[in-house]
């Protein structure tokens, strides 16, 4: 179990002056910290971290009772951490607030304002210079308390006058998804992109609508066909296709691991006829053959330890392309889609068919298309 960074004590005094110094500030941080007064500690034993705000998203690890968390916001009753470098969310439920002030939005930027600003060691202009910043820089402000900013600066902690920075709304970065004009009512997305039609090597990103706007929820490397995206895809073709396609059954060799969609767990006798020829082309049938096709596609296999069937070629065009899956694999598929088993578990744990989920195949070039 990976240990939770332990997050700031905050507490609120800051103060800085306004005269020629030296040195830069530490970083490009634009986004606030939680305010002064107050710090986060785990009442429950045990408390999941998860990727997303709610219990739908996946767990990236957990923390344990008594330990301080390094809090960035809050939103209904998830609190946003830094949770070993990188962004998680716990339940407020199961995290006592200690202070009365309730951490800030993410949306403010903090630039100086005054030609040169003292950064000083203390909340006073009594305090010693430790450097300064320039005009049109951004601060990483950890609190604030009267008329001072407390900030990182080059790593250690330093302070500067709120009368020469400007506090501003920042809008959030706009989403790829948010450009999309084919989405319907799909309120979850999986976009799987390519640099090019010639190349195995894909980008997964999961993408869901929360109270009318797009969050990101997971990126993740995957692969694509041998021969890489697909123009038009042909049986055989070694392709992955391109395009827009509903979510099928969920599948696997064990048990479900914890989806909401249908799911059908494998046997020894599963197979996938991809005989053009057969009245069953495209379709999921059980062994033996009994002159019902000539060729079928194992299911019983390590790539498909768990999986999802992307809805492709539902009308079983003859030659058209079959077997198109979402399922584990690192190095190329013959048509499908795949990534780590970790991220195909927790992709299928995150997926809802409540929420209409798609998936969108395209290289990037192409996407204005969706």
């Amino acid at each position: 179990m990976k240990k939770l960074m332990v997050g700031m004590a905050l507490t609120a005094t800051l103060a800085t002056a306004v005269t020629p110094g030296f040195g830069s500030i530490g970083g490009n941080q634009e986004k606030a910290y939680a305010a002064a007064t107050v710090t986060y500690k785990v009442t429950a034993s045990k408390l999941n971290v998860r990727s997303g705000a709610g219990t739908t998203y996946g767990i990236i690890g957990s923390v344990v009772k008594g330990q301080t968390l390094s809090v960035m916001s809050k939103s209904g009753s998830w609190y946003k951490i830094n949770y070993n470098g990188r962004t998680g969310y716990v339940s407020s439920d199961y995290v006592q607030a200690s202070g009365t002030t309730t951490p800030p939005a993410e949306s403010t930027t903090y630039t100086v304002t005054a030609s040169t600003l003292n950064v000083r060691s203390g909340a006073g202009t009594n305090y010693a210079s430790i450097g300064s910043v320039t005009k049109g820089q951004k601060l990483s402000v950890v609190s604030k308390s009267g008329s001072w900013y407390k900030i990182n600066y080059n790593g250690r902690t330093g302070y500067v006058s709120s009368d020469y920075v400007q506090a501003s709304a920042t809008t959030s970065p706009k989403l790829v998804v948010d450009s999309f004009k084919t989405l319907g009512n799909a309120q979850q997305v999986i976009l799987v992109t390519a640099d090019n039609y010639d190349t195995k090597s894909a980008k997964i990103q999961t993408f869901e609508k929360v109270d009318g706007k797009w969050k990101q929820v997971l990126t993740a490397n995957g692969v694509l066909g041998q021969k890489g995206f697909a123009l038009s895809k042909k049986e055989g073709d070694m392709e992955s296709p391109t395009g827009k396609y509903t979510i099928g059954t969920a599948f696997g060799r064990y048990a479900n691991p914890g989806t909401k969609l249908p799911y059908r767990k494998i046997t020894a006798n599963d197979v996938w006829v991809d005989d053009s020829k057969s009245s069953l082309y495209n379709t999921w049938q059980q062994k033996p053959a009994n002159g019902r096709w000539t060729s079928a596609e194992n299911m019983d296999i390590p790539a498909y330890d768990y999986g999802f069937v992307i809805n492709y070629n539902e009308s079983r065009t003859p030659g058209k392309g079959s077997a198109i899956f979402f399922h584990v694999g690192t190095n190329y598929t013959a048509g499908c889609t795949a990534t780590s088993k970790e991220q195909v578990v927790s992709i299928l744990k995150w997926l809802n068919p409540e929420k209409n989920p798609v998936i969108i195949q395209s290289p990037v070039s192409e996407l204005d298309k969706y």
